[in-house]
């Protein structure tokens, strides 16, 4: 994937097909750490153990399609960028994504076009609350 709204696209997609109602998306910049950091939250259905050390494996889903790429392809940006993906779940609880990428990397994907990743979220899904957080420790930060 080209930047990071788009797999912000798909992992919402990933909660909302898990039966999530309440999404949180914060994303933080800390140039004095040179990391940035998206972590992506739901009270979606949660994972079992089993299939969530499966989940960041390529091709793996549990939609019935044979894509399943979504997850493969954050590790993949995010080790790319000198970072990585870490994948919390419990079952009937939700789940969290954290995907910490080295800010000053030269290969870390451009953040996108945030604003209109949101807007599509929210019009195609305005039955679910989807927050969005972006903080950037060396000047403010900004809630939608």
């Amino acid at each position: 994937m080209e930047d990071l709204s788009l797999h912000i696209l798909d992992l919402v997609e990933n909660s909302l097909a898990a039966k999530a109602r309440n999404v949180a998306i914060r994303l933080r910049e800390d140039r004095n750490a040179d990391l940035l950091t998206l972590e992506i939250e739901d009270d979606g259905e949660g994972m079992e153990e089993e299939k969530k050390r499966e989940a960041l494996s390529p091709f793996f889903t549990t939609k019935g399609k044979k894509t399943g790429l979504g997850l493969a392809l954050l590790a993949q940006s995010a080790q790319e960028a000198g970072g990585r993906v870490e994948l919390e779940s419990r079952r009937g609880k939700g789940t969290k994504v954290t995907a910490t990428f080295r800010l000053s990397h030269v290969d870390r994907r451009p953040v996108g076009d945030l604003e209109e990743t949101l807007r599509c979220l929210r019009g195609t899904h305005p039955e679910v609350n989807i927050s969005f957080a972006y903080d950037r420790s060396n000047g403010g930060g900004r809630k939608s």
